[in-house]
C-alpha cells in the first residue's frame, strides 16, 4: 500500500504543478501517513482541488465561447490554434500549456484507485461506510474517464468504436502498475459496468455534495447512453435520476431579488454565484476553471457568443454584462465563488430526458420537458411554450438551451462532437475577426484534443499513442 499512497499524494502534485512529470514517482514525502482506517480514506474524497476539479479550458476555447484577449492569444500558442480553428497548426507541439485535463482527472482517479484497491482492509468502520465509500469513488472514477474520453478520443460511434483509441485505463494506484490504451468500446464499457456496480451500495443521497450518490450515478448513466446513442436507456436514467432529486432553481425570482443590481449598467460588482455547493440542481459538485481554494468570477463571454441565449433569459442576465476595459469589450462575469462547472445536475438531466423523448417519438412530451425547464429562466413577459411535432427542430431547440445552460461543461463539447456525426445536425462554424473569415467544419481534427507530450513520453509501464495528427 506504501507505493500506492506516494502515487496517489503525486499525482495530485503534479496536477496541481507542485512537481515536475518525471519525477514525481521519485520523491518520498515527510510526515505522510499511510492511510488505513476509514477515517484515513474518507477525507481523501474532501480534497476539492485534487479529486473534484477539471479544467477544459481548449474545448471553451474551440466552441469560442469564451472571450480571450489579444495579449492571452499572444502569449499562449495553443490558445491561438484552437480559438481561430487554425488547422496547419501541429497542436502537440504546443501543448504543453494544455496539460491540466489530462493529469487532474488522472489525479483524481489515481485517489479513487487507491480507495478501491484498498478497500477490504479499511479498519476501524461498518461494513455500509466501507461499500459507500468504495461506491462513491467508482462514480468519481467514471465521470473522470467520460471527461477524458471525450476531450483526448473520438466521440463515440458504434461502427468505429472498436477500432479507435481511447485513453489509458488506469485501475491501480501502485507506482508501476501496468496500463493499456483501451479502445473507445472498452472504455464506455467500463464506464457503465463502474456505475452499475455502485448503484448497489450508493447511498440514494451522498454523504456531501463532493460525495455522488445514486442520483449521481443515475445522471452520469443518462450521460453516458445519450453520447452512445441508445436512447432508451438514457431516458431510463434519467427518470431514475430525476425520482431521487428533480428541483429546478428559480432564476426569475433570483432576478427580482436582485434586479436593481442587474440592471444597473455600471454597477459591476461581483454577486456570490446561487450555482455553489448548495446548489438546489447539484447531484454532484465539480470545480471547473479554477480549484476549490480559489473563489473565482466566470469567464467572460465574447459579444457573438449572446446570440445563441433566448431573448429573456435571466440566467445569463444574472450573470454577464457588458463592458468595455480598453481594446476590449465583451460580456464580463458578474458573478464570485464556487460554480459547479463540471459536476452533474438535474437541468442536465431535464435535458437529456427531452432529447432522448424527441429521439424516440415523443416529441410533444419533449417539448413539456424543455418548457419546463425554461419557465424557471424566461423573463415571463418573453416567454412562450415552444411547440413543434418536429423531432429535429425540438432536438435543436433542446440543444440551444443545454449549450447555454452547461457552459464551461465539458458538456457542451461533448454534445457538438456527437451532433457532428449526424448530417441532420452537423453545422460549420464560423467568424470574422479583423477583416478575416474563420471556419471550423464538423469533420476537423480540432474536434480532438492532442493528448499531452509529457504523457506520450513518459507512459509508464505501458504504451500511449496520440489520437490526433496535430
Amino acid at each position: 500500500m506504501k507505493n500506492r499512497f506516494i502515487n496517489y499524494i503525486f499525482l495530485g502534485l503534479v496536477a496541481t504543478g507542485v512537481a515536475s512529470c518525471n519525477d514525481y514517482l521519485n520523491i518520498l514525502p515527510t510526515g505522510q501517513k499511510i492511510p488505513l482506517t476509514y477515517a484515513d480514506f474518507e477525507p481523501l474524497l474532501r480534497d476539492e482541488p485534487g479529486v473534484h476539479h477539471t479544467r477544459t479550458t481548449q474545448a471553451t476555447i474551440l466552441l469560442n465561447d469564451r472571450f480571450v484577449n489579444a495579449s492571452s492569444l499572444s502569449y499562449y500558442r495553443l490558445w491561438d490554434a484552437n480559438y481561430f480553428w487554425r488547422e496547419d497548426v501541429d497542436r502537440k507541439e504546443l501543448n504543453n500549456t494544455d496539460e491540466d485535463t489530462y493529469y487532474q482527472s488522472y489525479a483524481s482517479i489515481s485517489t479513487c484507485n487507491l480507495i478501491i484497491e484498498n478497500g477490504a482492509e479499511m479498519t476501524e468502520c461498518t461494513e455500509q461506510q466501507r461499500t459507500e465509500l468504495i461506491a462513491t469513488a467508482r462514480v468519481i472514477r467514471a465521470l473522470n474517464y467520460f471527461i477524458l474520453a471525450n476531450y483526448y478520443a473520438a466521440a463515440y460511434d458504434a461502427n468505429t468504436a472498436n477500432d479507435k483509441k481511447a485513453v489509458p485505463l488506469i485501475l491501480s494506484a501502485d507506482v508501476g502498475a501496468p496500463h493499456t490504451q483501451v479502445d473507445i468500446a472498452q472504455l464506455y464499457s467500463f464506464m457503465i459496468d463502474e456505475l452499475e456496480t455502485a448503484l448497489v451500495d450508493l447511498p440514494v443521497t451522498g454523504l456531501t455534495v463532493l460525495h455522488p450518490g445514486q442520483g449521481a450515478a443515475q445522471a452520469l448513466l443518462a450521460r453516458i447512453y445519450l453520447q452512445m446513442g441508445n436512447y432508451p436507456l438514457a431516458l431510463q436514467h434519467a427518470d431514475k435520476a430525476l425520482q431521487i432529486n428533480d428541483k429546478l432553481f428559480d432564476w426569475l425570482a433570483y432576478y427580482e431579488l436582485n434586479k436593481t443590481r442587474i440592471d444597473d449598467p455600471a454597477d459591476y460588482t461581483l454577486k456570490e454565484t446561487p450555482m455553489n455547493h448548495g446548489y438546489i440542481e447539484n447531484y454532484y459538485f465539480r470545480h471547473g476553471n479554477d480549484a476549490s481554494t480559489y473563489r473565482t468570477a466566470e469567464y467572460n463571454l465574447r459579444l457573438d457568443r449572446i446570440d445563441r441565449f433566448e431573448d429573456g433569459d435571466v440566467k445569463f442576465i444574472a450573470r454577464w454584462k457588458l463592458r468595455t476595459v480598453g481594446p476590449d469589450t465583451y460580456y464580463a462575469s458578474m458573478m464570485t465563488g464556487y460554480h459547479n462547472l463540471q459536476g452533474l445536475t438535474t437541468v442536465e438531466v431535464y435535458l437529456i430526458k427531452a432529447e432522448a423523448l424527441a429521439r424516440t417519438g415523443e416529441v410533444d412530451d419533449a417539448m413539456d420537458v424543455l418548457n419546463s425547464v425554461r419557465k424557471t429562466r424566461i423573463l415571463a413577459d418573453k416567454y412562450e411554450d415552444l411547440q413543434t411535432s418536429n423531432p429535429v427542430q425540438a432536438i435543436k431547440w433542446i440543444q440551444r438551451t443545454k449549450q447555454n445552460e452547461l457552459i464551461f461543461s465539458i458538456v457542451p463539447f461533448a454534445d457538438a462532437r456527437r451532433l457532428n456525426q449526424e448530417e441532420i445536425y452537423r453545422s460549420t462554424m464560423t467568424k470574422t475577426e479583423g477583416g478575416t473569415t474563420y471556419s471550423l467544419t464538423p469533420d476537423s481534427h480540432l474536434w480532438t484534443m492532442p493528448i499531452p507530450l509529457g504523457a506520450i513520453k513518459n507512459p509508464g509501464n505501458g504504451t500511449i499513442e496520440q489520437n490526433v495528427e496535430k
